[in-house]
């Protein structure tokens, strides 16, 4: 796809830690809409390709750009650019004295310059959209993991962002609490929004990606349509790593 028309792009991209080389010359083009996946054992860069497309990891050399504006390096530029990413962590990273309402509200009064009323209102919609909305008034603590990651969903959802990053968003997760969280997840990839995810869920890969980005080492080891990777991948190295998580 031409990177011009794309909603992310990453080209050439390298990132050290230290001695450890953990991005390899990563290129990548996500388009408006699509639903990229990216999967690959413990250690492949997954989460670290993730991080650095809002520079919350600098990189060493490449390119980043969203919807078509090279990444800025710091300052208020990449406060505007971070406004227009979402980011949902496997940690939910709620403010423990603040409700669920202020939580949601408080981005997009502060940065956006969203008048109370007017945050509330909006914010009320999202934690109905993600099946939440009876707990506004409570304090993260009093709810769930999966209630606390689907009111981080609608936290970055109130910044109408142009693309979602989602890292591991399930791992911390008990496992009866994951299925309410991918459900939302696959509801904003069926409405059209811009989504890179990182997961080992590979039942949401399969149901709701339009492409799945495998990563090995620090590199994009193959990328595919999710039937085509599932069922006949073209790597020994993504043979090995499908058969050891759908065996389990």
């Amino acid at each position: 796809m031409n990177s011009v028309n794309a909603m992310v792009s990453l080209a050439g991209v390298n990132k050290h830690f230290g001695d450890l080389h953990v991005l390899k010359d990563v290129s990548l083009t996500v388009a408006p809409q699509e639903v990229v996946v990216i999967v690959g054992p413990s250690g492949s860069g997954k989460s670290t390709l993730c991080r650095t497309i809002n520079r919350l990891e600098p990189i060493d050399s490449g390119d980043i750009s969203i919807d078509g504006e090279a990444l800025p390096v710091e300052g208020a530029a990449l406060a505007r650019h971070r406004a227009d990413v979402g980011m949902v962590f496997q940690s939910f990273n709620l403010f423990a004295h603040k409700t669920i309402l202020e939580n949601v509200t408080l981005a997009p009064r502060k940065v956006r310059g969203v008048s109370r009323k007017d945050a509330e209102a909006e914010a009320m919609v999202l934690l109905e959209r993600v099946g939440i909305g009876e707990k506004a008034r409570q304090f993260p603590a009093e709810l769930s993991g999966g209630q606390q990651q689907r009111a981080a969903i609608a936290r970055a959802l109130a910044m109408k962002p142009k693309v979602m990053l989602f890292d591991e968003p399930t791992s911390a997760l008990d496992p009866e609490m994951v299925s309410e969280v991918l459900d939302v997840m696959v509801s904003l990839a069926a409405e059209g929004m811009t989504m890179i995810v990182v997961t080992h869920e590979m039942g949401f890969a399969r149901r709701a990606a339009d492409r799945v980005i495998f990563m090995d080492h620090g590199q994009i080891v193959e990328e595919n349509t999710p039937s085509a990777f599932f069922d006949a991948p073209q790597s020994e190295r993504a043979r090995s790593f499908l058969s050891s998580v759908l065996d389990h």
